[in-house]
């Protein structure tokens, strides 16, 4: 039979020292000594009985005189708001050659030079907007029905008007605040050049093609006399600038609220030079982004007179330019945080 005295100062020694001293109730030791009564004859079981609780007792007894001291300690208060080196030393940091930029960031920040270079400047977009931005400023009055092609997130807390505020569907929603923040370039004689770029966030079913969480460039262009070949040219020439490549182009009518005309903007496969691949469904082009004509409208909301001035605008994914440019089967890689997909870039 375990000694019971030599099993008591084993463990009171490791209470007094403990930061968590119940947790002795839980040694091994104690365990043993319990699970030896059964094995034991039983004119013996009774003394070894009372041994194990008097034991318990003992424990027990150390363990709320050490609580009490845990609880009597003097703790030095920390300004929970101040920086590390206020309170403690910084903690060490992993080296800066075992990281890297992520592929998005990467390629937003290649389209971000080429767009500046061709006279666009860059505004970022916001994470939660209020829904006059999301669609009124662009043409999508109350109750249209063009509302629920968006399949927007909403959140519980609302505006001033009280409607939720939302998680933003498109970088559209900044359109209104560019042209307005920029309209003085206009009556300077200088056009509305600019584009946003930023995440968006749809209740999307989740594929090798569709995320719920995803980057989208948008680009706008006001001016005097502007007209859809201008746009067309544009967009040849970003993407152009970006593949690094000659590359065929054409446009689809198609139907947007916030442009009219409208159109899908399609390119010819940069990996199979229009000969017909998986990546293009065997058709040698690519759909690629909307765009079009500024409705009216919404330059109107925006304090432009449409009589004057006319402009074109676009909106694409960046992930699925990423996609094409790095041979990228599954957007869902972006957004997984899997170290084996980072580290290859």
């Amino acid at each position: 039979m375990t000694d019971s005295n030599s099993v008591r100062d084993d463990l009171l020694a490791r209470i007094s020292k403990s930061q968590q001293p119940h947790e002795v109730l839980r040694a091994p030791e104690l365990r043993a000594f319990a699970s030896e009564l059964k094995n034991l004859p039983s004119e013996q079981r009774a003394d070894a009985g009372r041994a194990l609780n008097d034991l318990k007792q003992s424990l027990q007894a150390a363990i709320a005189k050490r609580e009490a001291e845990l609880l009597d300690q003097t703790v030095t208060p920390i300004d929970v708001t101040a920086p590390f080196d206020v309170n403690t030393t910084s903690p060490s940091l992993l080296p800066a050659e075992k990281g890297t930029i992520h592929p998005v960031s990467q390629e937003i920040a290649k389209m971000s030079d080429i767009l500046q270079r061709m006279g666009f400047m860059v505004f970022e977009s916001r994470e939660i907007d209020d829904q006059y931005h999301m669609f009124e400023s662009l043409n999508f009055p109350a109750g249209h029905p063009a509302r629920d092609d968006f399949d927007t997130f909403m959140t519980v807390e609302a505006d001033k008007s009280s409607e939720p505020f939302v998680a933003p569907a498109h970088t559209s929603t900044m359109q209104n605040r560019i042209i307005k923040q920029l309209k003085p370039q206009l009556d300077a004689g200088q056009p509305i050049a600019a584009t946003s770029i930023d995440r968006v966030f749809r209740n999307e079913d989740l594929d090798p093609r569709h995320e719920h969480t995803f980057y989208q460039y948008e680009g706008i262009y006001i001016d005097k006399d502007v007209h859809a070949g201008m746009l067309v040219a544009t967009l040849k020439t970003f993407l152009e600038s970006y593949y690094e490549k000659s590359l065929d182009v054409r446009v689809n009518p198609f139907y947007f609220p916030f442009t009219e005309p409208s159109f899908e903007f399609s390119l010819s496969c940069p990996f199979c030079e229009s000969e017909g691949c998986v990546v293009c469904s065997q058709t040698g082009w690519i759909e690629l982004l909307g765009c079009g004509m500024i409705h009216p409208n919404v330059l109107e909301m925006a304090g432009i007179d449409p009589r004057v001035y006319t402009g074109f605008a676009w909106g694409g994914g960046v992930d699925r330019l990423v996609m094409m440019k790095r041979g990228i089967e599954d957007v869902r890689h972006f957004q997984s945080a899997k170290l084996d997909f980072l580290r290859q870039f």
